[in-house]
């Protein structure tokens, strides 16, 4: 009877000991999951939600919504009934101002600092390697927002959330991936926390090794990339590699020294070629960063006229990032979502998202 009772109690314990310490986010994609983080994106318009078509979110509730700020950027914290926290950020929203965060397309480092105003400067690092090179618009819109998302953060886990989910469609999917850099370098947050990305529909959000450093601080399927292989959006900004944007240890690095090695008239003939080849492409970045860099910081400065400009780089070599989950236009897609040049966004909506996921994974996403 005395060992009945010792080994009940153990497997109580043991029992008990795993519900205290049970995590209830998992990583890899979860159809479901992300069904209901759809209806999130469709809920970033101002309440009450009059013009939204989808169920509401099952076991969620909106507990705050950010405030404006950067270039017309806002972010949402749901709760999930499993105390998970959901940040969702915002995608583009139709102003010049928003779609101007877009076109500021020039690279900057992947680490520094962003002036936005004479009193307000945000420290950021979203990568180890400092060859690492981000989008500077959605930089500016982690640092507007993010010292807020920080001390949310902070003040929501006081009260046991500690797993959260950081989701956005379009733009807002572009910011996921920065902003889930930042909080992994930000040391003002406890370091228990678990975060999970689904970066939906989202843009090339910096350069190789950016992309490098996502996927390793997310590996094991807790940063994901989902596109409807139809979006032309993740397929931007333009990409151009050069020599420079390769590896320090590859046959560009010492390339001329190469050249000498052999006997002219081939020393000659190769330089040529070589030359022939690599300039265009290092112009082609140069005029890059001039017109999504310099140019359209002087468009945002008209914005934030407290603003400081950034160091931009002399590259150009944008990269997907995080784990790709790709939603195939399966039979009847195509007769379903025709493409016509009246609708350019039409493969980058929630509905033909909805629509694959639904087909694809054979779930109910009312």
């Amino acid at each position: 009877m005395g060992f009945r009772i010792s080994l009940f109690c153990c497997l109580f314990l043991f029992w008990g000991s795993n519900q205290c310490g049970a995590q209830h986010l998992l990583p890899e994609f979860n159809p479901s999951e992300y069904s209901e983080l759809l209806k999130l994106a469709e809920r970033m318009g101002d309440t009450p939600w009059t013009k939204v078509k989808s169920n509401p979110p099952r076991d969620m509730e909106l507990v705050y919504r950010g405030a404006v700020a950067g270039l017309e950027n806002r972010w949402d914290l749901w709760k999930r009934k499993d105390n998970v926290g959901i940040i969702v950020i915002r995608g583009t929203n139709g102003t010049a101002t928003s779609w101007l965060e877009n076109f500021y397309a020039g690279m900057i480092p992947a680490q520094g600092t962003v002036k936005l105003n004479d009193s307000t400067s945000v420290p950021y690092k979203v990568a180890e390697d400092p060859r690492a090179y981000v989008h500077a618009g959605w930089m500016l819109a982690v640092a507007a927002m993010g010292p807020e998302i920080i001390r949310t953060i902070n003040e929501y886990y006081q009260q046991g959330i500690h797993e959260y989910i950081i989701f956005g469609h379009s733009q807002g999917g572009a910011i996921c991936f920065l902003l889930r850099s930042w909080l992994a370098y930000e040391t003002a947050l406890p370091k228990d926390i678990v975060f999970k990305t689904y970066a939906s529909a989202a843009p090339k959000p910096g350069n190789l090794y950016y992309a490098y450093d996502f996927d390793f601080i997310s590996r094991g399927g807790w940063g994901l990339r989902v596109v409807n292989a139809r979006d032309w959006v993740p397929e931007t900004p333009f990409s151009l590699q050069t020599s420079r944007d390769f590896n320090t240890l590859s046959p560009f690095t010492n390339i001329k020294g190469a050249f000498k090695e052999q006997k002219w008239p081939l020393r000659g003939a190769l330089k040529y070629i070589y030359g022939r080849l690599d300039r265009p492409s290092k112009r082609a970045s140069r005029r890059m960063q001039r017109i999504l860099g310099n140019l359209a910081y002087k468009r945002v400065k008209k914005i934030l006229p407290e603003y400081k400009r950034p160091d931009f780089v002399t590259s150009h070599n944008y990269t997907p990032a995080g784990t790709p989950v790709i939603l195939y236009p399966v039979k009847g897609y195509d007769q379903l979502f025709p493409s016509t040049s009246k609708n350019v966004f039409l493969h980058h909506m929630l509905e033909p998202y909805r629509w694959e996921l639904e087909q694809i994974y054979h779930i109910d996403t009312n």
